[in-house]
């Protein structure tokens, strides 16, 4: 066997123009700690550099524009104070010798008008996604988003280029576009959210079509080598529902064929079957980098992560719960000791209790 020092999970990979020292990636969490208005916070930043020792941290889902907003807490990037906010945290990992790359995300008809403020959602077309939406007035059922018609889709694709300069502003090391998780980008690739009949529907290629417009306007933006996408397919998530394996196959393997020639950082690809024709004709189709995450239905532990990157499935994994409640997990895995156990009532909003009190084995 392998001595862990020695293993591939812990050595270095590079991802575009990024070389990580490791390959654990922490994954992009939720936890809804930031201002009301989206400014990040002291909380955060120290959240975030408590973290530093991951490969890389995949900041959470972040909005680039008030109407891409899915929740109060989460953060933005979309004004000069969101920057200077963000700023401090990039600095804190920065000083610890990590790297940090942003989420901008965009959560289409999984919101409310009353969070957003903006009046509407918006959507692919006028269905309403299924999941409930809490607000601060309590839980409500989400409203019928406005279908986005040919003329607005490119002033939704620039919101997502000012939200990846301006996290380029901030000092982040990259960005990832968020196409999964039945979100905006999401919502356009299946049929089950998407039902237009114009070029954006259809076809496994029409549908296809606005993510592989998002990433090539990001990339064009701030560079490929800094662009990433994450992607998950068959993931049946908010009303977003990818039934029928052939149609998923032919509508990924058109997003990594569109984003070929852009030669992105990374793909990373939430799918609990990653060794599998899916995830790996897009890896094969793209040729990005794969970072590969299982999600919720095959846990990512320390042996799966030795195994997918040990047998070449992946460049690297991302780990999200372990990562929560291990601020030095790569630590850990490399000396095969005990871990923290997450606490989930602390996942969403609040203050410090299960985001920065988490033990590490070693004091600086």
């Amino acid at each position: 066997m392998t001595h862990p020092d020695l293993h591939p999970l812990f050595t270095p990979v590079d991802l575009g123009e990024l070389r990580l020292g490791n390959r654990v990636a922490m994954a992009p969490l939720t936890r809804l700690r930031a201002g009301e208005d989206g400014t990040p916070n002291g909380l955060m930043k120290e959240y975030y550099a408590q973290r530093a020792s991951f490969g890389l941290i995949i900041a959470e889902g972040t909005w680039p524009v008030q109407e891409g907003k899915t929740w109060i807490g989460q953060p933005g990037i979309a004004n000069d104070v969101h920057i200077e906010a963000w700023r401090e945290i990039t600095d804190a990992v920065h000083e610890r010798g990590g790297k940090i790359i942003m989420q901008v995300m965009h959560g289409g008809r999984v919101s409310h008008d009353e969070i957003t403020g903006t009046g509407r959602v918006v959507a692919p077309s006028a269905l309403a996604t299924p999941t409930p939406q809490y607000l601060p007035s309590g839980k409500a059922d989400a409203p019928v988003p406005h279908a986005l018609t040919l003329e607005e889709i490119p002033e939704v694709i620039e919101q997502y280029v000012v939200g990846a300069r301006n996290a380029m502003a901030a000092g982040m090391d990259g960005v990832q576009v968020h196409g999964a998780n039945g979100y905006l980008i999401h919502q356009f690739l299946a049929p089950s959210s998407n039902t237009r009949t114009d070029a954006y529907g259809g076809s496994p290629e029409n549908r296809a079509r606005f993510a592989v417009e998002v990433v090539t306007a990001v990339a064009e933006a701030i560079g490929a080598e800094h662009t990433g996408l994450r992607l998950s397919p068959a993931r049946d998530i908010q009303g977003v529902e990818e039934h029928d394996p052939d149609d998923a196959l032919d509508t990924y393997r058109a997003i990594a064929e569109g984003v070929a020639e852009l030669g992105l950082a990374h793909i990373e690809m939430v799918h609990p079957a990653p060794e599998g024709e899916l995830v790996q004709g897009v890896r094969a189709a793209s040729g990005a980098p794969l970072i590969v995450n299982t999600g919720f239905d095959r846990f990512t532990d320390r042996d799966a992560a030795l195994e997918a990157v040990g047998e070449g499935t992946a460049d690297a994994v991302a780990v999200g719960r372990l990562a929560l409640a291990n601020p030095d997990l790569v630590e850990r895995w490399r000396e095969g000791t005990a871990l923290n156990d997450p606490d989930k009532t602390t996942f969403y909003g609040g203050g410090a209790r299960g985001y920065t009190d988490y033990p590490v084995l070693h004091r600086a």
